[in-house]
């Protein structure tokens, strides 16, 4: 392998590359093509560039503590607990000083509620709930999720507590079952709210026995918050400095001049939720059956049957998680079963009204029982929209298959019955006729006058390829 030295420092230039042969190649190269100097040039600014890059964020996350703000706003929903899970996930591996937790919510499941509860009891970065914004709650379920934080913050002109259990499906529960529920909850509420003082514990217990309900000023004096913040701002200067304890190591929080960095909701998160909202949970049903029908009752296609399928997926899902009334769903099957009977067996639009107000029943039945909390009810006008939609579209159905039916006969042999057509030959008794652009052998009908050339005449019948035609009368 050659090796070149320059003539003035004394440096060995090891040439790896079979095309320079010798020194004057390598020199006349350099000379003639300054390109090369400028993308040698372009490649350690943009290494240098990246290096900087790589150190001056690293610097950034030494010099100031940072804080991950997430933002619940809503039911308590397994959405919800997947979201808080993955931020605390986040805040550990980013060594974050804290995690604010912003909630809002009216409530939701208890059996989630538990699951929130014991990943904030687990977490290494000190979770701190804050109830905002102004005018929002930390309400049932929200109550122990504010209480398990390690310290907890309201926003003026917020509230807490109305945290007594109810069933599953929204309804007050019996006795024994109520008895051992509101115990468990007083119990856990207890425990999260001992190091807060006797009244802090006596608050929190009588949010789940009597359903008694605190604002921010309530709450703060009677230390079963530690805040109150007008926001975060001003949540962070009092944070610093404040103890908290994680897995007996006790600790001041570090806030003062953090850097704050919200953790928006996935996607995936936000499409769950959605999922949990009784409303778009009625569409996709509404949607989900009446696409199942349809494919149903005209085979053969996919799109209807695919989108149905998909729509009942998703709105299984939301049954799953929302308290609902399963009598309902007997109506509803029975509305769209009315729908296709009156295409199957018209009446005139008689089992399609029926079926409206059986979608219309059904669906209030299904989210709005009495006892259901308003949040987890589904909108009145929108139920009746949707009712009066699906019959709308079913009802067209309806009468296209009864036009269908009506209709005459367009294609095969039973169409050329009743057309005119013309004679091109004299037909006496058989000829040539002219029908619809097509020329065909006739023959008259019986008891038929003969028909001249060039005159209209009526098709009778056929008989195989022949026509029996007579002359059309004027």
């Amino acid at each position: 392998m050659p090796v070149y030295t320059s003539e003035n420092t004394g440096w060995g230039i090891y040439i790896h590359s079979p095309f320079f042969t010798h020194k004057s190649d390598y020199n006349m190269l350099m000379r003639s093509s300054p390109i090369l100097w400028v993308l040698i040039f372009a490649l350690v600014t943009c290494c240098c560039t990246a290096a900087a890059l790589s150190f001056f964020p690293a610097q950034a996350q030494t010099s100031a503590p940072l804080v991950i703000v997430l933002t619940a706003d809503g039911p308590i929903s397994p959405a919800m607990a997947e979201y808080l899970a993955r931020g605390i996930q986040v805040a550990e591996r980013r060594g974050a000083e804290a995690l604010i937790l912003q909630l809002n919510t009216p409530g939701g499941s208890v059996t989630t509620m538990n699951v929130i509860v014991q990943d904030i009891l687990s977490s290494q970065v000190p979770v701190v709930v804050y109830v905002a914004p102004r005018g929002g709650m930390a309400a049932s379920a929200g109550t122990i999720i504010t209480l398990a934080g390690h310290a907890a913050a309201m926003a003026p002109e917020t509230m807490i507590g109305a945290a007594s259990p109810v069933g599953s499906q929204g309804e007050d529960l019996g006795e024994t079952m109520a008895a051992k529920e509101i115990n468990a909850l007083a119990a856990t509420a207890r425990s999260l709210s001992e190091r807060r003082g006797s009244a802090a514990i006596a608050l929190a217990e009588s949010t789940i026995r009597e359903a008694a309900a605190a604002s921010a000023t309530e709450a703060l004096q009677d230390g079963l918050v530690d805040f109150i913040a007008t926001d975060l701002n001003d949540l962070l200067a009092q944070l610093d400095g404040f103890p908290v304890t994680i897995d007996g190591r006790t600790f001041s929080l570090a806030t003062r001049g953090a850097v704050v960095e919200d953790l928006s909701i996935s996607f995936i998160e936000q499409l769950l939720l959605i999922l949990t909202n009784p409303s778009i949970v009625f569409i996709l049903l509404s949607v989900g059956v009446q696409a199942i029908l349809i494919e149903i009752s005209s085979p053969g296609g996919w799109v209807a049957g695919f989108i149905g399928a998909c729509c009942l997926a998703l709105a299984a899902y939301g049954i799953g998680v929302l308290p609902v009334n399963f009598f309902g769903l007997l109506f509803i099957v029975i509305a769209f079963v009315l729908f296709i009977l009156d295409i199957k067996a018209p009446t005139h639009g008689g089992l399609t009204a029926a079926g409206i107000g059986s979608l219309i029943v059904g669906g209030l039945v299904l989210f709005n029982s009495p006892s259901t909390p308003s949040f987890q009810r589904v909108s009145v006008p929108l139920v009746i929209g949707v009712s009066v939609f699906s019959g709308a579209v079913f009802f067209t159905i309806m009468m296209i298959a009864l036009r269908a039916q009506r209709a005459p006969i367009l294609t095969g042999q039973e169409s050329m019955i009743g057309r005119i057509g013309v004679a091109r030959s004299e037909i006496n008794p058989t000829g040539s006729v002219q029908v619809g652009g097509e020329l065909w052998t006739a023959e008259l009908s019986e008891d038929a006058d003969p028909i001249p050339p060039g005159t209209r005449c009526l098709v009778i019948s056929v008989d195989g390829i022949r026509l029996r035609v007579r002359k059309k009368d004027l």
